[in-house]
């Protein structure tokens, strides 16, 4: 065939070998077509990541109404009030009591929360406590954050860690005997009697929380008015302490009274210091103190400790740490020791404290007439802390031939070392050359020993009934 030969037709041959091709493929592909044809048509492919076929499909609609109802402003205002576990112990049950939370009590306890914080880093008021309480107090009430729940919550695991079992109390109360000197104390004894005198505060507002259950809606016992009483003494890890101990259920609403008052000890305490003194008490100039030695320094923490032992062994635990810090502070050989109490570990505790403090601060614990009380009962504990200080130095110049000047009575609560710098400034006021500072050192130094005692007066007879 002519059309076959290649030399004399190549372009023909061409032609021929394409549509053989062509014909083959097409023939391999009709049984694949009609195949599809005849098939039904498959579902639609499920996309979705392996391991998720139980998880519900969510549509554009759903997931706009999730997230409207997961965002805080709903939690707050539209959200069923939920029902949530106390501290409180039912009588009749044993168990701890359920309370209702409406959204709004939280997002009040935020706004308290943020105004905790106002007072800390814009007035000034004890920052380095009241800032962290502050943030506590906003996180812990942050809905849908379960910061302060159990078993896991961030705020709830510092709490555990050392407010709840009085840990933390404890560690502060070495830190401030690492860096308080005891030696104006030591130097002149007998104003260890304003620090006691500062105490009737403390006791005297135990009658006051008495009378309080007289009012509609308010009803302490009497492990709850120890533990407000004690705001008294201006001692806010003592505060905390006994709080733990006695109360647990008031612990935020009294710490952060007591830090608040600690913090006012410029304005709450000069009226009532010039109100009880003549300008003639006030021009009292004192002498110098004399020297003490470092025996008497060392052996001073020692010796408190041992009476501590003897005579108040449920305040040993306050009043060993106490001097325990302190006896590192003058013995002179553990520097390192000495230097991580007063810096590093005083300023770790005091955060972890202070924001498991703030996880207290929750609408159950804080927002009903109690707590009202407690702020005002405080107030007043306060108020005759620092008179009973006044008036007992006045007391005491009836028979001293070298007078005290009473301004440094009212130094004997335990606002060390705020409650001294005010005595030493009321006394400026009146004579610029009139220090009072280092002599207001002695009854502010006791006053914290004195607390600590009161506290363990009161755990010693009530602890028996917690």
């Amino acid at each position: 065939m002519l059309m076959l030969d290649r030399k004399k037709n190549p372009r023909a041959v061409f032609k021929i070998c394409l549509f053989i091709v062509i014909g083959a493929l097409a023939l391999s592909l009709v049984p694949r077509v009609v195949a599809q044809v005849a098939a039904p048509e498959p579902a639609p492919a499920e996309h979705i990541i392996p391991g998720s076929e139980k998880i519900a499909r969510i549509s554009l609609g759903s997931f706009f109404k999730n997230m409207a109802e997961t965002m805080g402003l709903y939690a707050f205002f539209f959200e069923e009030p939920k029902q949530k576990e106390t501290t409180l112990i039912d009588p009749v049950t044993g168990k701890n009591r359920m309370a209702t939370i409406p959204g709004w009590q939280e997002f009040l306890m935020v706004l308290v929360g943020f105004v905790i914080i106002y007072l800390g880093a814009v007035k000034d008021f004890e920052p380095l406590l009241l800032i962290p309480i502050g943030f506590g107090t906003v996180l812990v009430n942050v809905p849908l954050a379960f910061m302060g729940d159990l078993p896991h919550g961030f705020l709830r695991i510092i709490y555990d860690a050392g407010v709840g079992n009085e840990f933390f109390p404890l560690i502060i109360f070495m830190g401030i005997g690492a860096l308080t000197d005891f030696g104006p104390l030591i130097a002149n004894p007998k104003t260890a009697l304003l620090g006691a005198a500062a105490q009737f505060g403390v006791f005297g507002t135990l009658f006051g929380i008495t009378a309080a259950n007289l009012i509609p809606g308010v009803d302490f016992n009497m492990l709850q008015a120890c533990a407000v009483a004690i705001i008294g003494g201006a001692d806010g890890p003592t505060t905390i302490y006994i709080a733990g101990k006695l109360a647990r259920d008031l612990m935020a609403t009294v710490a952060v009274a007591a830090y608040s008052y600690m913090a006012l000890v410029p304005i709450i305490q000069p009226p009532i210091m010039k109100l009880l003194t003549s300008k003639h008490e006030r021009l009292i100039k004192m002498k110098q103190l004399r020297h003490v030695s470092k025996v008497e320094k060392i052996v001073f923490p020692l010796l408190v400790l041992t009476l501590s032992i003897f005579l108040v062994p449920s305040a040993a635990p306050l009043i060993g740490c106490l001097m325990f810090g302190n006896f590192i502070r003058e013995c002179g050989v553990v520097d390192r020791l000495n230097r991580t109490l007063q810096n590093e570990l005083m300023n770790i505790v005091s955060i972890m404290l202070s924001l498991g403090v703030g996880s207290q601060m929750t609408p159950e614990k804080f927002l009903n007439p109690s707590s009202l009380i407690i702020v005002l009962m405080g107030l007043v504990a306060f108020a005759i802390a620092t008179a009973s200080g006044v008036l007992v130095a006045k007391f005491m110049n009836i028979f001293l031939k070298e007078k005290i000047n009473p301004l440094i009575g009212s130094a004997g609560v335990s606002a060390v070392p705020m409650a001294a710098r005010v005595s030493n400034k009321v006394g400026l006021e009146e004579d610029p050359s009139n220090f009072l500072l280092m002599h207001a050192m002695g009854p502010n130094v006791s006053g914290v020993i004195g607390t600590a005692i009161a506290a363990g007066v009161m755990i010693a007879v009530y602890s028996g009934s917690v």
